[in-house]
């Protein structure tokens, strides 16, 4: 691996070219902050499909409302 000047710890990959950045600290940082972000995405998910099935919920309250 081939040292890239200005960054202590970015390597270029001999044979494929590509950039590795060798700071397990970052790189742990980095996935538990992309982990945490697929929480709160999961977390909106459910969220929004709790909202969907308490208006479905209303929609047929309504209707049966007012068929009486």
């Amino acid at each position: 691996m081939i040292p890239i000047e200005g960054h202590k710890d970015l390597y270029r990959d001999e044979n494929s070219g590509a950039i590795i950045n060798n700071n397990t600290s970052e790189y742990n940082s980095y996935m538990k902050l992309k982990k945490q972000k697929q929480n709160e995405k999961n977390e909106l998910d459910s969220l929004r499909s709790e909202l969907n099935e308490i208006k479905t919920l209303l929609k047929e309250f309504l209707k049966w409302i007012l068929k009486k």
